[in-house]
């Protein structure tokens, strides 16, 4: 009976260990890839358990929980490019992390996104750049989910006599013509004596819209500003939050019982919308302690106005006002542009003034103004988008001279937005435009003097390229230009006398 029950015994013990020894294989496989080669193992030695003693248990060390815990604590930069995308494609990762898991290694980051896009997106992409790039001016900066970067052709007007300096100044562009026809304009400027430029104001403005209970509380707010000391308090609010915010004003306009204030402030050599947002945060503390049932709506109210035309914008200026002029003579008017004074001027009134004034425009009465500020702010790091304010602009051209042969043409353009630090102007392609015009970073011994130069430098472009725009319509040159210089062609059998260098000329 007992060698019965003994062999029964150890029939239970033995079977027991052998189904430990395949779950330890199977989950063994399961971690490391192994699983088929160690289940015929156990298999193996399940077989000759009655005639050989079984293999000792796995120590704690080298427990399957630790196995598995190890490689969950894999870290995911040690992955494979193609796991990475297909945990990104999983949504497991999300791909805005990818810089951060990447952190070392940023371009990487840049390859796995594309190829998680998938095969058709990734496929397209394929000519777009993204290698022999420096991220780390890029990521928590410029942009997110980078994919690449898109190489715009960078040309070159000038130099341009302004101020009695002269300056090269860099376009971005994918126009034909459109660097060729203001360099033109340079050059007539240039040989005529050069350009005059003024900054009028300088203020970047910010305008929160607020909601009181009624509008006689809204009213009561409004007036509340007319109060010096109440000014003055708002003001060293603002001012504490940047050594180089410096509030000019704070005007308040009522609707209902909505009120706008309009905060005025000079910001260095920014442009300044991050440093006044948060100048108004801090101003709005203030005030909300003195009005308790005031509801702050949104730190914008629309009448900044950013990115948007409007006529506060027009009147009162955003940014720097900057107005620019120059006299070029008859015979260069004649030689250099191939139309006359007079011509230029009877169609600037037709078509800048009597023709923009009928299309109802608010600050366009101009020709092209907005062609030349893209151009200078994609090459020097501005923001593209405050192009729609930072292009209006007036267009004035009358004689002047002995013979009133002489040709008085100036711009005036009350919302220049541009700064020569934050934003794209670190960046290395554009940081060298800025220093191409002398105005890189901040200004050593006068705060905002570089920013005021490159709006004196923007507006002066501007004016070159409406002198040449403007001669060419006069001349009837516009379309033959574009054919030659906006437009692929095959090469020509025989060569052509070529155009004088800097023109549109055909």
């Amino acid at each position: 009976f007992f060698r019965v029950l003994n062999v029964t015994v150890l029939g239970v013990v033995l079977q027991r260990k052998k189904s430990a020894r395949t779950q330890n294989a199977r989950t063994y496989g399961a971690v490391h890839g192994t699983a088929r080669s160690l289940s015929k193992s156990a298999s193996a030695s399940s077989s000759s358990l009655s005639s050989s003693p079984p293999p000792p248990p796995p120590s704690s060390s080298s427990s399957v929980a630790d196995a598995v815990a190890s490689a969950a604590d894999v870290p995911l930069s040690a992955r494979t490019d193609d796991e990475l995308a297909a945990l990104v494609r999983s949504g497991e990762l999300a791909q805005h992390r990818l810089e951060k898991v990447l952190a070392d290694d940023l371009t990487r980051a840049v390859r796995v996104r594309r190829m998680a896009l998938g095969s058709g997106v990734a496929a397209a992409v394929r000519a777009l750049p993204y290698e022999h790039y420096d991220y780390k001016n890029v990521v928590g900066a410029c942009c997110e989910n980078v994919l690449g970067y898109v190489p715009i052709p960078v040309g070159v007007v000038g130099p341009l006599l302004l101020d009695g300096r002269r300056v090269h100044v860099p376009m971005a562009t994918t126009e034909g013509c459109l660097v060729a026809s203001t360099h033109r304009g340079c050059k007539a400027i240039s040989e005529s004596g050069g350009a005059q430029s003024f900054v009028l104001r300088d203020g970047m403005t910010r305008a929160p819209v607020v909601r009181l209970p009624t509008a006689a509380d809204a009213a009561r707010l409004a007036t509340w500003f007319d109060d010096e000391a109440n000014v003055r308090t708002v003001r060293e609010a603002f001012e504490s939050t940047s050594r180089f915010a410096r509030l000019k004003s704070v005007r308040a306009t009522v609707a209902g019982r909505l009120v706008y204030l309009r905060f005025v402030s000079r910001t260095g050599d920014a442009m300044g919308m991050n440093m006044i947002s948060k100048g108004v945060e801090k101003a709005l503390e203030v005030v909300g302690a003195q009005h308790a049932n005031m509801q702050i709506m949104a730190l914008s109210g629309n009448m900044c106005t950013d990115k948007k035309p409007s006529a506060v914008n027009w009147v009162e200026g955003r940014g720097k006002s900057v107005v620019s002029e120059a006299v070029v003579r008859g015979d260069v008017v004649r030689r250099v542009l191939k139309t006359t004074t007079r011509d230029l001027i009877d169609l600037n009134h037709a078509k800048n003034l009597v023709g923009s004034a009928l299309a109802g425009s608010i600050g366009g009465f101009n020709a092209h103004a907005a062609n030349i500020v893209t151009a200078v702010y994609l090459a020097t790091g501005q923001d593209p988008a405050q192009n729609v304010e930072s292009s209006t602009c007036m267009t004035l051209m009358e004689a002047t001279g002995d013979d009133g042969e002489d040709l008085r043409i100036s711009v005036s353009m009350p919302s220049i937005e541009v700064g020569t630090v934050g934003g794209g102007t670190h960046l290395p392609g554009q940081a060298a435009c800025l220093d191409m015009i002398g105005v890189r970073g901040a200004h050593q011994e006068e705060p905002g003097a570089n920013a005021q130069q490159l709006a004196r430098v923007v507006a002066s472009a501007v004016m070159a390229g409406e002198l040449s725009l403007m001669s060419a319509l006069a001349a009837g040159h516009l379309v033959r230009s574009h054919m030659a210089h906006n437009r692929k062609q095959p090469a020509p059998a025989a060569a052509a006398e070529p155009a004088e260098p800097g023109t549109c000329a055909v």
